[in-house]
């Protein structure tokens, strides 16, 4: 049974709303001015809140600034009660985080209606989707079709591109969101004398190339494919769509991207601080988990020694001396140019301080 928190002062509007709920099958709980809706709002943390915009002392709108600051009360839908339709204050309200309003007075219809709406809308933002092309067409189809995104276009077909292809140089302006669906792309930088550094790998269910939509500027590296793939291109227009036009559908698709972004700043930390041997333990380490996700026993990772040296950021010699002392040392074996890690453990120790060498 879902929760709702009713906050409006008059009595009578109040105890109506909640027979109404009630008769709906849902779980209502009364609050009469906003500062005791705040502290309901904190402890019980319900569904829904339905809130009366004018109440003395602590406003609807100040009840919204405070949850809209906490985490635990952040996503809670948030529903304004108004006797004022003025577009003024329906903005204010949008603007601080509000998902709807009703004016009064209104109807029990259109209360049930709001309520069911919002509730449908944040149980579908809730949903996993398959890190696929499917489980992607299957998102913007969600969101599409429950928060009327129209620029939104569903059943995107990926585009095949050939090994060592590029998808987009440093310096190009940023125009699409790129989407792996198979294959591995890399993303590199170059520094003054020509060297390149990959800075990431991306395999299917990464989304990648999006610093340069959200930092509106050219990209900063360069993205080439590391094998066949195909690669679903999200347009400019549809990726803001996405951010910035509903903060509940923001909220899910920043955090499809979120994952990356730290993964990055993890990278660069260990590139600044690291030394090589334990670099290339951690390269290794990563390569192993995006290439064999089904954590096969001696796993062949099929990785050039300059794309492996380029990711640990020294000369391919340095890398292939760290290789060399790791076979010695019964960590991993090497077949036909192939690296086969046999001690995932050892490896893992090498990438702490405190065995690094």
């Amino acid at each position: 049974m879902k929760r709702i928190l009713i906050i409006e002062d008059n009595a009578d509007i109040r105890e109506n709303i909640g027979e109404i709920l009630e008769l709906a099958d849902f779980e209502p709980y009364l609050a009469e001015d906003g500062k005791k809706g705040v502290e309901m709002a904190i402890e019980l943390l319900p569904d829904l809140i339905v809130c009366d915009i004018m109440m003395p002392e602590l406003d609807g709108y100040g009840v919204l600034h405070i949850l809209s600051k906490k985490e635990s009360t952040t996503n809670i839908p948030f529903i304004f009660l108004t006797a004022k339709a003025e577009r003024a204050d329906m903005r204010k309200g949008m603007l601080l985080g509000a998902d709807d309003y009703l004016t009064k007075p209104f109807d029990d219809t259109e209360l049930l209606d709001a309520i069911e709406t919002r509730l449908k809308k944040a149980e579908a933002l809730k949903k996993e989707y398959q890190g696929n092309a499917e489980g992607l067409n299957e998102f913007i189809k969600d969101v599409k079709d429950l928060h009327d995104l129209t620029h939104l276009h569903t059943n995107k077909r990926p585009r095949s591109y050939k090994k060592k292809h590029d998808i987009y140089r440093e310096g190009e302006q940023g125009n699409f969101l790129y989407f792996i669906a198979s294959g591995k792309v890399k993303s590199i930088r170059t520094n003054e004398d020509g060297k390149e550094l990959i800075t990431s790998i991306y395999v299917p269910g990464d989304f990648f190339g999006y610093e340069a939509l959200l930092e509106h500027k050219e990209h900063q590296d360069s993205a080439e494919t590391m094998e066949a793939s195909e690669i679903i291109l999200i347009p400019k227009d549809e990726f803001f769509e996405l951010v910035y036009s509903n903060k509940e559908v923001s909220r899910k698709f920043i955090g499809m991207l979120s994952n990356k972004v730290l993964e990055k700043e993890q990278n660069l930390l260990n590139l600044a601080y690291n030394s090589v041997r334990q670099r290339t333990a951690e390269a290794l380490l990563t390569i192993s988990q995006k290439y064999n996700a089904d954590n096969l026993p001696e796993f062949e990772l099929s990785i050039s020694r300059d794309d492996l040296s380029n990711m640990v950021g020294t000369a391919t010699e340095s890398v292939i001396r760290v290789i060399s002392d790791l076979k010695d040392e019964k960590i991993l074996e090497t077949r036909s140019g192939k690296i086969v890690i046999l001690d995932e453990s050892k490896l893992r120790q090498i990438q702490k301080w405190h065995v690094a060498r």
